[in-house]
């Protein structure tokens, strides 16, 4: 039997991987107005724990929510998409 996953996943590109173990990944998400039917996009940059430090500025990656390990890192990045 296989398990379900309820943890938040959002695909997003790294925009920084300066730090050690951490990338910052700038996720958008399109939204459409309620009232007047037009769409725009929301920018947020999440930090994400990357363990081997295997990903590089540039890259469109899968991050997926996790117990906090730091006051601002609650993502670790699971796979490029």
């Amino acid at each position: 039997m296989t398990a379900i996953s309820k943890k938040q996943q959002l695909i997003g590109v790294v925009v920084s991987d300066k730090m050690d173990k951490t990338v910052v990944v700038k996720v958008d998400i399109r939204k459409r107005h309620t009232k007047y039917k037009k769409s725009y996009t929301i920018s947020k940059k999440f930090k994400a724990h990357d363990e081997n430090s295997e990903y590089k500025t540039g890259d469109r990656v899968v991050i997926e929510s996790i117990r906090p390990l730091s006051k601002e890192k609650k993502f670790k990045v699971i796979s490029k998409a």
